[in-house]
């Protein structure tokens, strides 16, 4: 059998072992007398998968809950952190943790894609951008602070949450306001300067009238050194700050007003990869500045590349050292949401609920795209520049806006009911989201330039033939409508089925007017273009003559595009209960991803949405007794259409533009798997809980796409082949927490140990590139110690590590072979370890 079953079978049958030999120990306590003391026996989980508070054993949907006590204990701060211990949820880290975005059954986010994880927050989701790079449409840091919970949902999820749940929802429940006075402060201290304090005062100010306050400040120095003796001497810090405020008014018994308020402000220094290879063929060929079609940025991106790999084997550096080259790095984002729920129980038969929400997102970055610090060649053609520091790309925000600046307002009207005798429960409604951009989003980059702000074209020219320096100005108007309807029917006590559809309306205007500064390697002169380059300007290869009017303002450069589509999804489900502790299911649903629009890549500045039809089969199992738990199973298959992959653009004539990168629908995939969530308590005090993927993913067939013969690019290269898994879609992972409460007296308190151990296999993350393009199998522990109601005070205390074994392992890769022959990688944290008090207070 081949290694790769051989460890799915070891995983899988693990998990097994588990849940019979407790189902089997449960049969057996049934068999005589319930003894006279039970022991620890799980309460029952509440989730609002369907839109309404269930039993997690009652839904049938895959779904992975954390409480706020499970949180703090594997010390869950970032959503990249929620991917860590989730079986099925992966982050794409390439621009840093606070951009990352996620991915649940192998379903990506690419560049300027939209989501396929749904991040929603008190029912809404995350507030939309599209800037330069990945940022928004999730939630902000400290979003993990005074949680009810946090429910993963896996598969699509487009008939209740909307568009943009191809791979499934992330649900964030925060703690409601509730009728008595109570509060917590906590501190936090540990390495790498870490120091954190969290707060919560809930005050009932009425009868009918509650308010919950949370604050959370965290800090951390980052755990990548830079050598380059320019900028901050380390990345990949945490800092931010969040607060949320809660009001809930019980007008009358029947008619509640829900309101939260929330803040949230990061503002670190950002990522840096190392850099680990370097393309040595491509450094030794020639650069060929005057000759059309050759690769330039290779062949000097290569050799700068050796160098500094070189130079950072010389100083014996680890995969946590970096050198990077940018003066002052900075990643800000700031965002800010009113949601407002109104609930009025008309009946007992029938529920109106109002879902309405106003929110701003704002991004001003600034960093070094390669994480570089370069300098031109000695063997470079021309001997001025030769030794000059140089940055291959750099990106920085503009004095006339923001990187990525949006307003979303969502309205969603929901009648929920229950009829004949609550055989039927249904639910229809109605969305509406309207996402505005608050001025232009704009960014400049910079190109083989030594800038320091390249906003303020603050930049040194080593090349005088290929140094660059763009503006992006853009506005993304979308739009998004639906309805929807969904209702379970319960034919007997055992036998029930659930039909739900919707249909979504989506639009997307897009307006550009970027601009470049570009130097002609012909005469060395310096002209302005539009980055849209076909309409604006042509150079005469032998010549070297413009044939253009200039440019002299960037509204000469307008561009408007749309992009419109509607789709239907819906779900067919079959549940069948033996009995009140068993669910089995069966379901087809289909999924939809909207298209979108990159106004920088003439000839695939859009592309159309992508579907997925989803086949599931699971059974839930609850078992109560000397041995109490629970074992979830899952089995599903996706067939993947109309995929959205990401590729490289080659030019026509790369003396005009180097090249570039855009989305095409050229992929067909197939994806399947399984997925197990247990818990079990074999003893008083024990609790294992298990998590567990098995995702084997393909991509059946590629279609390259024909570029209209206006487009300076010459062929769009799918960054993918036929054969190949999905991305950063591990075929196994595992999660294992075991936690052990120890048998003391209630005036000592309540004292536990917990040890979580994740398991990753190796995955793809870009196959372009040699060796590296496969991340490596990674083994994680975590260790916890609390002890609560110290002494039976209103003390607790908490010690914890991650990482414990101090794992130096690559979260993901810059992507930089393609065009400069370089191979960079992100590296995930170091072992981390801190303390934690509160003091909590009132009734």
């Amino acid at each position: 059998m081949p290694s790769k079953w051989n460890k799915a079978a070891l995983y899988l049958g693990s998990a097994l072992t588990i849940s019979l030999s407790a189902a089997a120990a449960q049969a057996q306590a049934q068999d005589g007398p319930a003894p006279a003391s039970q022991p620890t026996v799980l309460g029952d989980v509440i989730v609002t998968a369907r839109r309404v508070e269930e039993r997690l054993q009652d839904v049938p949907i895959s779904i992975t809950v954390y409480n706020q006590q499970q949180i703090d204990q594997r010390n869950i701060v970032l959503p990249t952190d929620l991917a860590t211990y989730t079986p099925s949820l992966s982050a794409n880290q390439r621009f840093g943790p606070e951009k990352a975005s996620f991915a649940i059954r192998g379903f990506n986010q690419e560049i300027s894609t939209a989501p396929t994880v749904g991040v929603y927050f008190a029912d809404v989701v995350g507030l939309r951008a599209q800037g330069g790079t990945t940022s928004g449409n999730t939630v902000g840091s400290g979003a993990f602070m005074d949680l009810q919970s946090v429910q993963v949902l896996k598969g699509p999820q487009g008939t209740l949450f909307g568009r943009n749940t191809t791979g499934g929802a992330i649900l964030l429940v925060p703690n409601r306001p509730v009728d008595r006075f109570e509060g917590w402060v906590e501190g936090s201290a540990g390495n790498f300067d870490m120091k954190r304090f969290q707060g919560m005062l809930n005050l009932p100010f009425a009868e009918a009238l509650r308010v919950r306050l949370s604050v959370d400040r965290n800090k951390r120095e980052g755990y990548m050194r830079n050598h380059s003796g320019i900028g901050p001497d380390n990345y990949n810090d945490v800092n931010y700050f969040a607060a949320r405020l809660g009001v809930l008014a019980e007008i009358t018994p029947e008619l509640e007003n829900y309101t939260i308020g929330q803040y949230s402000n990061s503002f670190g220094r950002g990522f840096a990869s190392k850099w680990v290879d370097c393309d040595r063929a491509a450094a030794t060929q020639p650069y060929s500045i005057a000759a059309p079609f050759d690769n330039f940025g290779r062949a000097f991106g290569a050799r700068v590349g050796c160098a500094q790999v070189d130079r950072q084997n010389a100083r014996g550096d680890g995969l946590r050292d970096v050198e990077v080259n940018a003066l002052d790095p900075k990643i800000s984002l700031k965002q800010w949401q009113i949601i407002n729920t109104t609930t009025w129980n008309v009946s007992e038969n029938l529920t109106i609920k109002n879902i309405a929400s106003y929110g701003e997102f704002r991004e001003n970055s600034r960093f070094n795209l390669w994480s570089d610090n370069s300098f031109v060649p000695g063997d470079f053609p021309i001997p001025s520049g030769r030794g000059q520091p140089i940055q291959l790309t750099y990106l920085d925000f503009s004095d006339e806006g923001y990187t990525a600046a949006q307003k979303t307002y969502t309205e969603e009207l929901q009648f929920q009911g229950n009829n004949f005798e609550d055989r039927l429960t249904w639910v229809i409604g109605g969305y509406l989201e309207f996402s505005r951009p608050l001025g232009w989003n704009s960014q400049t980059t910079s190109a083989f330039l030594d800038c320091d702000y390249p906003q303020r074209l603050n930049c040194a020219n080593p090349l005088p033939g290929f140094g660059s320096y763009s503006l992006s100005r853009t506005q993304f108007d979308f739009d998004n409508h639906g309805v929807f309807a969904q209702g379970t029917y319960n034919f007997t006590d055992q036998f029930a089925l659930t039909l739900g559809g919707r249909w979504t309306f989506d639009k997307i205007v897009a307006a550009s007017e970027s601009t470049r500064l570009q130097f002609n390697p012909l005469n060395g002169q310096f002209f302005r273009t539009c980055n849209d380059i076909t309409r604006f300007f042509a150079i005469n290869p032998a010549t070297g003559a413009r044939t253009n009017l200039p440019v002299t303002a960037p509204q000469q450069c307008h561009n408007e595009i749309k992009n419109k589509s509607d789709k239907p999804t819906w779900l067919i489900n079959f549940d069948y209960k033996p009995t009140d502790d068993v669910l089995m299911y069966a379901k087809y649903a289909r999924g939809y991803r909207q298209g979108g629009i990159n106004l920088t890549n003439v000839g695939v500045e859009t592309w159309d949405p992508e579907k997925v039809d989803s086949y599931e089969v699971g059974a839930k199992a609850s078992y109560q007794g000397d041995i109490s738990g629970f074992f979830n199973f899952a089995a599903f298959y996706n067939d993947f259409s109309g995929q959205q992959i990401f590729g490289g653009l080659s030019s026509k004539d790369q003396r005009i533009i180097t090249g570039g990168a855009g989305i095409a629908n050229v992929g067909k995939s197939r994806i399947w798997g399984i997925e197990i969530d247990a818990t079990v308590i074999p003893l008083e005090g024990l609790r294992l809980d298990l998590g567990y993927t098995y995702l084997n993913t393909k991509v059946l067939d590629l279609t390259t796409p024909t570029l209209p013969p206006d487009s300076p690019f010459l062929a769009f290269t799918p960054a993918a082949a036929e054969g190949d898994p999905l991305p950063l879609s591990p075929k196994n992972r595992l999660t294992l927490t075991a936690t052990y409460t120890l048998p003391l007296d209630e005036d000592v308190g309540k004292v536990y140990f917990g040890a979580t151990y994740t398991h990753t296999d190796k995955q793809l993350a870009n196959r372009d590139t040699p060796i590296y393009g496969t991340l490596p199998a990674t083994d994680l522990l975590n260790l916890n110690a609390n002890w609560d109601q110290v002494l039976d005070s209103p003390v607790d205390l908490a010690l914890f590590v991650t990482n414990v074994t101090n794992e130096i392992y690559p979260v993901n890769l810059g992507g930089g072979w393609r065009t400069f022959g370089i191979a960079d990688l992100l590296i995930g944290p170091p072992r981390m370890w801190g303390v934690r008090l509160r003091y909590s207070f009132g009734e």
